[in-house]
């Protein structure tokens, strides 16, 4: 008979490490059915709760956003109304996308002043005449026609969807930006809108525009 010799098995062996993986993973046990039911109960729980904020949030930014922008509409309207155009305002976004004659740049930004509905942030944005202005008798120094210049104007921010905003804006000659849940009708620009309530009450020195009968200041929040 013939006698094998004993194999010298040592900790670094190929085979004792493949035992012992064997055994760890045959020791290893899955999930149950009622503890991954538990795991994805805590995680809708968790998302039932963080959605909410993450789209309040939204709102909050698209809202705080489109104030910011009307702001920047009034000021560009000024600042046409007492260097460009003798006092009187543009009746669209897009006449304040055009540069005056003596300087390059634009009295609005090219993210609201691309066309006359411009859409940011969840917001549309429109720029009109007032209802109760009159037109200009001269061009303007950036070429807007005199007709279509007006000593009123109203620019609105609505939002596209009720995920995107729950507020509707409105500005007029006086600068002040108003807010209301459902959407401020009114076109008279001169006037305050009635039943609106007014975003702030920082109030900076600004032109109220050539024939308005408006403040010299201008309240922005």
């Amino acid at each position: 008979m013939v006698l094998h010799p004993l194999v010298n098995v040592t900790p670094s062996s190929p085979g004792l490490k493949d035992y012992r993986m064997r055994s760890l993973v045959t020791g290893c046990r899955g999930l149950t059915l009622i503890e991954l039911l538990m795991a994805v109960a805590i995680i809708g729980v968790l998302a039932s709760i963080a959605v909410p904020a993450l789209l309040s949030a939204r709102r909050h930014a698209n809202q705080t956003s489109a104030v910011a922008s009307l702001r920047a509409i009034a000021a560009a309207e000024q600042v046409f109304a007492t260097t460009c155009a003798n006092g009187f305002f543009a009746s669209g976004l897009s006449q304040l996308a055009d540069p005056p004659a003596p300087r390059q740049e634009a009295f609005l930004s090219p993210d609201l002043a691309a066309s006359d509905r411009v859409t940011k942030s969840g917001y549309q944005f429109r720029l009109t005449a007032g209802s109760d202005g009159r037109p200009a008798s001269l061009n303007s120094c950036n070429g807007v026609d005199a007709a279509e210049l007006s000593s009123s104007f109203v620019a609105t921010a609505s939002p596209e969807s009720a995920s995107a905003g729950t507020l509707h804006y409105w500005v007029g000659v006086s600068g002040t930006i108003y807010q209301w849940p459902q959407p401020i009708a009114s076109t008279v620009g001169l006037l305050d809108p009635p039943g609106a309530q007014p975003v702030g009450s920082n109030t900076v020195r600004s032109y109220g525009g050539r024939g308005s009968g408006g403040s010299d200041k201008i309240s922005v929040p």
